[in-house]
Order: structure tokens, then sequence, then C-alpha cells
């Protein structure tokens, strides 16, 4: 045995063993993604170097072999640069998607690839379970969300987006209309969390914590909980039984909730904290936003939010015959839209950009147009004119565009000279909405009026207290930004009412180069969009617009998704080590030699533009089973992994083993297998059976001179039982 030290452990190993085996051996991590025991040594990706005492230059450890007194580094700053070189060159060359565009672009960061695909297969429950990691209120946020997933979409690259947000929706009704999901909560901590405010931030947040085994209390000025859903969200976008459903499933976990109390009224931030470990202060942006035009304080002219409000609660105002809404966001399209639903014969929406510049969905843009509202594009409020305290007419600034401001869109610029005046009965303003500043005296603000927290650990000026949603920093958003900062947040408070250091580094995930990427074999499939009533019918009532998704529409249309996501982003061991060390492949990009190879297998799909030429596949199919299908093709830096004269794989010696497969550290070779399309058996595949529960299940086997060397679930209950395919291999006879 020779005795060594690596990392200043001292460490037996046998002689000729190498410095990676003696680490090993010793419960060392040193990485490597061109290393098998099953293969030689080939030294290609050279990540596994060390730093040894008295040897200049950095060893590379899966074939320097260990000496006495060898005293070696495995992460001293020569050796992590070293490394870090090595993988920013790797992924240099490394044109692949970890995650799904559309996810990225969520701010919760839901798994949209996930449970789209879920749903395509017609797993509803597991399709819900995916959500719900990230999305308490999945039934209405699918709804009512402006889903920033559909904008990164690449399947409009083809023709149109998925249809994500409906999608979601489905998902969330099928559980509802059954025994709804209630996820399993963790041991009883013994600590206790208070929230303040019942909204989309502060239920997602209770939630989780909930989950985490936390006490939480949920605190709320109105009658019931759901905030600006409830109150700021139309009946007929989100039907309030949807919401008291998904409300009454988180009450069901274990959270508290007291209505009819104020901050600042019946306690204070203080206050709470004294009998709680932590507290959140989710208090939402209740107040209408001004647009300190002359006669806004004219009888007639209402807040776009406290509109709404009064609607839902059932004291809607008198609006008269003639109603403007100013503002272009989905606030006034739902207040353009509650006053048609309220009797009003013209209503017009004054917005000073054009069409293509509203922020509000398009589908809510088109919708209120069908169901008669007006559209006064390239118009301003000038002033509101009234006759004896009551507004009477709005006179129109006329503008034109400019050039672009901040936000990317061209700047509205004045007319000189030009007006116009229309005659109206009210006057809804719907440009925003803000905290109401006291109610948190207590806590420090901004200079827009707004509590200041912590971007990444939602701390406040007081040491427990926590800020989250439209009260904080830049002020209101959409709820789909309130839920993801709520579900960081609750990790935030776990973490310290548990007394242990959150990582909020946000890890490297590899982005494919959007210019490279060829839709051209693509088939052009129509977006299919739910039904929605007709708008002479919708118009008169509050009844939903949206019918839903029926299971056929629901699976076809999530059949469009291009899967952009890696399939082996959970195993990826290229991934794993990238995410180690603080890399910027961007200083060495250039030209991407691989280009994506389509299917050429019935079992494995190969993906030339993942590949870091680490060797595996070819050096396996070679040394282990002695057949050279695939080989390095090409020199320099156009080498690429590819059958000899590039033929298909169907088209050599290939035995469909998986080894390749199995091997792989990038995701450039997977297995392919679709639940909808089984694999097919012939000659090299035999239908067996294994025991699962004490029910027989099949499964289909690959075996080489009577070797098993692939195992696939064939049958739902193999498929759900959980079990990997190496158990499902131990199980066969």
């Amino acid at each position: 045995m020779i005795n060594l030290t690596i990392n200043g452990k001292a460490v037996q190993a046998p002689e000729g063993s190498t410095i990676l085996e003696a680490a090993r051996s010793a419960g060392i991590y040193i990485p490597t993604l061109c290393y098998d025991e099953a293969v030689e040594v080939y030294g290609a990706c050279g990540l596994c170097v060390v730093e040894a005492e008295g040897i200049p230059k950095l060893l590379r450890s899966c074939s320097a072999k260990v000496s006495e007194g060898m005293v070696v580094n495995t992460e001293s700053e020569r050796v992590v640069q070293s490394r870090k070189i090595a993988m920013e060159l790797l992924m240099s060359a490394h044109d692949g998607d970890c995650v799904a565009p559309c996810q990225l672009n969520c701010p919760a960061r839901t798994d949209c690839q996930g449970y789209v695909g879920l749903i395509a297969n017609g797993e509803y429950d597991a399709a819900l379970k995916l959500i719900k990691n990230k999305i308490a209120l999945p039934a209405s946020i699918g709804r009512v969300c402006p889903h920033p997933c559909e904008k990164a979409c690449r399947r409009q690259n083809v023709e149109e987006p998925i249809n994500i947000a409906q999608l979601k929706a489905f998902a969330a009704d099928m559980d509802l209309k059954s025994d709804s999901y209630i996820p399993e909560k963790q041991e009883p901590s013994g600590k206790k969390v208070a929230v303040i405010g019942g909204g989309p931030a502060g239920l997602t947040a209770a939630y989780y914590l909930t989950i985490m085994g936390h006490s939480v209390t949920v605190y709320d000025m109105m009658d019931k909980m759901g905030g600006m859903l409830r109150y700021g969200i139309p009946q007929y976008r989100l039907p309030k039984e949807v919401l008291d459903k998904e409300i009454a499933i988180i009450e069901k976990t274990g959270v508290k909730f007291v209505n009819n109390v104020k901050l600042g009224v019946d306690f204070t931030v203080k206050s709470l904290k004294e009998e709680n470990d932590a507290v959140i202060v989710a208090v939402g942006a209740w107040k209408s936003s001004s647009m300190r035009t002359k006669g806004e304080e004219l009888d007639g002219v209402y807040g776009g939010i406290d509109f709404l409000r009064a609607v839902i609660q059932g004291n809607a105002p008198e609006i008269g015959e003639k109603v403007a809404i100013c503002g272009g966001g989905n606030t006034a399209m739902d207040a353009c839209r509650t006053a048609v639903r309220l009797g009003a014969k013209e209503v017009y929406v004054v917005y000073r950009r054009t069409r293509n510049e509203m922020p509000a969905d398009k589908l809510e843009i088109d919708e209120a147009e069908e169901e008669g509202v007006i559209y006064k594009f390239l118009t301003n409020p000038l002033s509101f004119n009234g006759e004896n305290g009551k507004v009477k007419s709005v006179t129109l600034q006329v503008m034109e565009l400019g050039e672009p401001d901040a936000s990317g869109r061209r700047r509205p610029v004045p007319v000189e000279g030009k007006t116009e005046e229309i005659d109206v009965d009210s006057v809804i303003l719907a440009i925003g909405q803000k905290l109401v500043t006291d109610d948190v005296t207590e806590l420090e603000l901004n200079d827009r009026g707004n509590i200041v927290a912590d971007n990444d650990f939602f701390t406040t000026n007081i040491d427990g207290v926590f800020a989250i949603g439209d009260a904080t920093n830049r002020g209101a958003s959409i709820a789909i930004e309130a839920i993801g900062e709520a579900d960081r947040c609750a990790k935030a408070v776990d973490a310290y009412l548990n007394g242990k250091a959150l990582d909020t580094r946000v890890p490297y995930i590899s982005k494919r180069d959007e210019s490279t990427i060829d839709y051209s074999d693509r088939e052009k499939e129509s977006r299919i969009n739910p039904k929605v009533l007709p708008a002479d019918v919708r118009n008169k009532n509050f009844d939903e617009v949206s019918l839903g998704f029926t299971e056929e529409e629901a699976k076809k249309e999530a059949n469009r998704c291009l899967e952009c996501g890696c399939r082996e982003y959970y195993k990826c061991k290229l991934l794993n080590v990238a995410q180690r060390y603080d890399i910027e492949p961007e200083r060495f990009k250039g030209e991407m030699p691989q280009k994506y190879t389509h299917d050429e297998n019935a079992f494995i799909e190969r993906n030339t533009s993942k590949c870091i030429l680490c060797g595996l596949c070819v050096r396996s199919c070679r040394e282990v089973m002695n057949l050279s299908s695939i080989g390095l093709m090409g020199r320099g830096f156009k080498t690429d992994v590819s059958p000899a004269f590039s033929l298909p794989l169907d088209q050599t010696n290939c035995n469909n083993c998986g080894l390749c497969v199995q091997l792989c550290p990038t995701g450039s070779l997977t297995e392919k297998f679709n639940l909808e399309k089984q694999v097919p058996l012939d000659e090299k595949y035999t239908e067996e059976f294994v025991d699962i529960d004490g029910k027989k299940s099949s499964v289909l086997v690959s075996r080489y001179n009577g070797k098993i060397l692939r195992v696939i679930p064939n049958d739902e209950i193999s498929r759900n039982s959980g079990l990997s395919r190496a158990e499902l291999q131990a199980k066969l006879k």
C-alpha cells in the first residue's frame, strides 16, 4: 500500500493506483467527464487535474500514479483556475438548452415544458403536482396570467406559441374536479410565521412554509382571502368559486386565516413579530395611481382598482352610458369590459400609444373590441371637464410616436395644437396602483414609496421581518411575479428559522444560440385556444368567458411542444461540473462546429451540438462491445462523433445496447422513449415480466450474449412504479 496525503487527509492506496482512484476510495471528489472504469484512460476533458508538491506541472489524476509520501491538493487556486478554463472551452462549443426558454421567462420558474409534456401524455395528476411545486393557485393563475412564458416559447418561430397558461388551468381544473392534491408536510418545526396580506404572494408564502413544517397564520383586511385575485380580477375572467376552492386547499394544508383585521389598527408589524418567529409583509398595492390631470377630483372619475373592487363587492357605481377608460394594461381591459357588462353604451379606451404598444394581453384587447369597446389610440387626457362638480367630457391631446424610450417603445409626443373632446358620464383611471404608505410606517420605504426589501433574502429594516409582492421595491407587477417572489421568500424564511445560510447564487445553465436553430422541418399546426362565449352573449353577463380545454384539445395542444429543454438536465454530469465553478464560456465564443443530428435510429437520438468530444461513446462501443459503430470524424475544431461515412446508425452494426447513452455525460446521446409510442418489439428486444407489489408488469429487455444491457418500462405499472431501470433489472429472473 502507498501512503499519501490528499487535501490534508492521510490516504492509503494500492501500488499502481491513480490519484483519481485513491481520491475516490477516500471519498474525495475530483471532477471528470471522460473517465469510466469500463474503458481505457483517455484524458480528454482536462478537468481531473490536481497539484502535487514538488511537481511543477498539474497532473491529470485519471492517469497519474500515486507515489509514497505524495502530497496532493485537488482544489488549489491553480487547479480551480485550470478547471474553469477547461469548462469554459468545453461549454463554448456546447450548443444546448439546459432549461426551456419558457421556464426561464416565467417569474416563478415553473417547469412549463415538464407539465406540458405530462399533459400531452395524459398524466394530469403528475402535471398538477409539478405545477404546484411553484404555484399554489394554478387554476386561478392559469386564467389570469399574462403568460410571459409564451412570449419566450420557440414554437412561435414555427407559427404560434404553445397555449401554456390555459394548459396550466386545464390540469388544475382536472384536479379540482377530483380529490384535490394535498402535499405531504414535513415534521412540525415548532416555529410560527405571520403573513400580513392574503393575496397571491401571501397565500403562496403561507402554503410553502406550511409544507415545510412551520405554523403559519395569514392576516387580511378584507372579508375573504385572495387579495387582487378576488377584488381586482372580474368574475368573467376568474370565477370566485374557482378561487375559493384553491384557497380551501391551502387551508387544508394547515394554514390559519384571520380576516377583517387591518395592519396599523388591529396589530402592528412589531406586535406580530413579538408573537411569531418571523413575519412576512405582503400587503399589496391597493391605491389607484393618479394621472395628475386637471379635473381628477370631479365626481364620476374613479380609480381602476377602486372601480373593479366596488363592482366585485356588489357596490357598482353609476357610470352612465358613456365611459372613458384611461390606460392600456390588463386593468384597463378589465375596467372597459366590466363597464360594457354594467350596461354602458359607449365605452372608450384612451391610450397614448398605438395598439401594437399596448401592454395588455392581445386576447384581452381583441375580446374587448368584439364586445363593443372603442379604442382611441394616440390620445392622452389633457383635462377632465365638469359641470356642477360632475365630469361631463374629456379633452384629449392627440399624440404621435417619437423616439424609443427606456422601455424600448416609441415615446408618445403631443401634436402641437391638435386636440379632440369626447362626452362622458364617467372616467376610470387604469394607469397603475401603489402601496398605501400609511399602513407600513414601521418599515423603511424607498423614493417610490415602496417597502425596501432585499432582492435575494426579502429582509427589511426589522430583523425577522420580510416583505414581498406589489408593496416592495419596484412596485406593482403581475401576480406570477409576486408568486415567484413568495416561493423564494419562503425558502429564505425557512433558512432564517433554521439558522442556515441560503445560497442565492444563480446556477450556470447552457442556452442555445437562437440563430443556429432550424425550424424548417417542423410541420405547422395551428395553436388551439379554448372556445369562448359569443361576444353578444358574454357582454351582457359576468359568466366566465373561456370554456376551457377539453381533454382532446389539451393533449393535442400540448403535443405541439418542441421540448427545448434537455431531458438529461437532472443527471447531466457536464452541468453538474459547470455549476461548481464561476465560468464565462463567452470568453471563448466562436463558430459552433456541430449541427443538430435528427433521428437516425429507433432507439437512440443523437444531438452532436451537445457533444464535448469526451470519447466515452466511441471507446465503450469499441472496447466493451467490440463494435466500433461510431468514431471520431474529421480533425481539429470540426471533429465530431459520427458513424463511418456519416451513415445512419440503423445502417451500422450497432446493436442498440444503449451503453453509449448510459455513459454520455452531456445529453448528446439520449434514449428515445415516448409513452404514447411504445418502443417496438423486434428481434433485439423481448417482452419479459417482473413482479411489482404482487402485480405482473411488462418490461422490454435487450440482452447481448446473455447479459442484460437495457430494461425499458413497458406498461403503466412499471412506468409509474418509481423503480429505476437498475431496480427493474434486479427484479428480472
